[in-house]
């Protein structure tokens, strides 16, 4: 049975539309709740739908080539804004990401939220988050883009800060909606630049339109029609977005407050949906960023720093969930280092691996959480003979998160480091360097995470639980385990260094972008990298096994210790200084003063004019006739002089 592409990427969208309307009606059959259901079975569908567009693209590449535009939203003179569809390599890779992603977190939700007060109103929020990235994906122009791309910032409000009785959550959620707004400023902005100063872009097409903008806009630049400063001051507003979605330094603080959710809706936002959007931004954008040399070195060098310092924050986090999150913007700015080092390919290819092995830890946590009643990995301990099941599950995505072969994560970051150190130039080595730290501190969270979670003696809290810790119901272990069988091979198959009967060498980095530069892969440096990952690994189970606390002492390592915990005190710079200091202290202060003597002493000048001016009327009117008389004479004698002086 064929289907028109076109209707298919239509129903993709819009069967999660329909599920998050059939959500808000809270359908019951008896007691039993079917939004859950409801939701899991629309997301299978569109990711079924995913799958065949997939194959279809991969197998017939004249279809890339085909515009699928629906009609014409906002026709103003010449300016045309169409509401259709993109279909590419990346579209199609990304829809079979996010839906079967978002599949496996509705999986398991129906488990997890099974006792829960708003269980229909969460998967109605999951739906429309889900639909949201659909419709993002899929845009075609710039500023169908835009709206999807704060309909994800909105769900991501409401799902952040599901229980927002709990003002920590509620907090989290404003936290995440207002920083990500700082970014989105810079993408709005450079939106506007593109609607009123791209004559010379529109001489080639719609200079809205993301495929006539990233066609041309190389060729515009060549010819004079459009100044390259102009071009990198555009990439730039646009990776402002990316930086604030992508949770990059130093717009990264709301994204560990994010933990607030619900657990699977962590496992979403950081997996497949929200930060993934940052990467996804750039990456649709990624012949505009081509175009300025400058633009890609920032997008390079904020990766790489963001790769490290998130890693090292992770480091001392008790949180199960805050290193999963802190390690979540260390991936993404490997994702971005890559770009910035114009590894496309590689940067999508860990985008999809990361996906899988970030949501299966996450998933994985809250198990974790499901049986212990918290996150904190100081009341773990002992968990792997109590939770056999999900203790062999999370070292599949553990060990793929470090990049242990064979597993995903090994040929991933492997291949976006071979890359950067192929390029050559001074920012791709000073962004390899970064890069090669950030995997060593990994490798040392990872191990910390999984010493204290599980290797660790059991702690009193688990010891003195009223019910013994047990294994998670078999509906929340399901995609824990689907997600380890992807997370073990899908790397290699994906990518596969060397061509395989059928599956050719790195034919996934071929399909998403056939005219780039492929590096090859580096068996020595992939070799060094594993060694140094096992050696750090065993290092640093030693280093815990025996009392890091004893180890490790004195002023210096407190206080660096104290830094870091507080997580650079990039909080304390924004809520402190710029908010209550620079915000409150001057901005408020002076429009205070601009309110009370600019806007108040005008309207108050006005009463007193007004006021003096009656007084004097008043004085006209005074109520007696002869003085009227009087007045009416010398008015008639003023109109006899005034004639007499004209005529003369």
């Amino acid at each position: 049975m064929s289907f028109n592409i076109e209707s298919t990427i239509w129903a993709i969208f819009f069967i999660p539309v329909i599920s998050f309307i059939l959500c808000v009606f809270k359908f019951k059959i008896g007691q039993m709740r079917l939004a859950g259901v409801i939701t899991a079975f629309s997301i299978g569908l569109s990711f079924a739908l995913s799958i065949y567009a997939f194959i279809k693209v991969l197998s017939d590449t004249a279809v890339i080539s085909e515009r699928l535009t629906s009609f014409s939203w906002i026709v103003i003179g010449s300016f045309d804004v169409t509401f259709g569809i993109i279909l590419d390599p990346l579209t199609v890779s990304m829809l079979v990401v996010v839906t079967f992603v978002s599949l496996l977190v509705q999986v398991y939700s129906i488990s997890y939220m099974s006792h829960d007060s708003g269980y229909s109103r969460y998967f109605a929020y999951m739906s429309l988050f889900t639909a949201s990235m659909i419709g993002l994906v899929i845009a075609s122009n710039i500023i169908q883009l835009f709206i999807f791309w704060e309909l994800v910032g909105l769900c991501s409000y409401l799902l952040i800060g599901f229980w927002f009785t709990k003002p920590s959550a509620a907090s989290a959620a404003k936290k995440a909606f207002l920083v990500t707004r700082i970014g989105d400023f810079g993408f709005l902005l450079a939106i506007l630049y593109l609607i009123f100063n791209t004559d010379g872009v529109s001489q080639f097409g719609n200079s809205l339109s993301i495929v006539d903008l990233g066609g041309n806009i190389g060729e515009a630049v060549k010819l004079g029609l459009i100044a390259p400063t102009a071009v990198t001051w555009i990439a730039v507003g646009i990776f402002a977005g990316a930086v604030g979605k992508s949770g990059q330094f130093p717009l990264h603080v709301w994204l560990p407050d994010a933990m607030e959710g619900p657990t699977p809706v962590s496992a979403l936002i950081h997996a497949a949906t929200m930060v993934a959007a940052g990467v996804f931004l750039v990456a649709r954008f990624f012949p505009l960023f081509s175009s300025s040399a400058t633009a890609m070195s920032i997008v390079a060098l904020i990766g790489g720093v963001t790769a490290l310092l998130a890693a090292i924050l992770a480091l001392v986090m008790v949180d199960i969930k805050k290193v999963l999150a802190y390690s979540t913007v260390s991936q993404l700015g490997y994702m971005m280092l890559a770009l910035g080092v114009g590894a496309y390919g590689p940067a999508i290819f860990h985008l999809v691996t990361h996906a899988f092995f970030k949501s299966l830890l996450f998933l994985g946590a809250g198990s974790v959480n499901h049986a212990t009643d918290t996150y904190d990995m100081n009341d773990m301990g002992g968990l792997r003979k109590s939770m056999p099941k999900t203790h062999i599950t999370f070292i599949v995505g553990a060990f793929s998160l470090i990049g242990i072969f064979p597993l995903s994560g090994f040929w991933s970051k492997d291949e976006i480091l071979a890359y950067a150190l192929d390029a050559g130039t001074g920012i791709s080595m000073i962004v390899f360097i970064l890069g090669a730290a950030a995997a060593i501190a990994t490798a040392c969270y990872v191990t910390r995470m999984m010493w204290m979670t599980f290797w660790k003696p059991e702690s009193k809290n688990i010891v003195e639980k009223d019910e013994p810790v047990h294994e998670s119901p078999n509906l929340m272990l399901l995609p824990l385990y689907i997600l380890s069988f992807i997370s073990i091979g899908v790397g290699f198959l994906l990518n596969p260094p060397i061509s395989l009967g059928l599956v050719k060498k790195h034919w996934f980095n071929s399909f998403l972008y056939s005219d780039g530069h492929h590096a090859e892969f580096n068996v020595i440096l992939a070799i060094c990298l594993l060694i140094v990952s096992i050696l750090t690994v065993v290092i640093t189970l030693w280093f815990y096994s025996n009392s890091v606390n004893q180890i490790l002492s004195g002023r210096v390592y407190n206080r660096l210790h104290s830094f870091i915990f507080n997580k650079y005190y990039f909080d304390y710079l924004y809520e402190k200084i710029v908010v209550f200091r620079i915000f409150y202290g001057v901005i408020c202060n002076f429009t205070d003063w601009f309110d009370r003597n600019v806007v108040d002493g005008f309207t108050t000048l006005t009463s007193r004019i007004t006021f003096q001016t009656g007084t004097i009327l008043g004085l006209i009117q005074s109520g007696q006739t002869q003085l009227y008389a009087v007045f009416m004479v010398v008015g008639f004698l003023v109109l006899i002089l005034w004639y007499l002086v004209g005529a003369g």
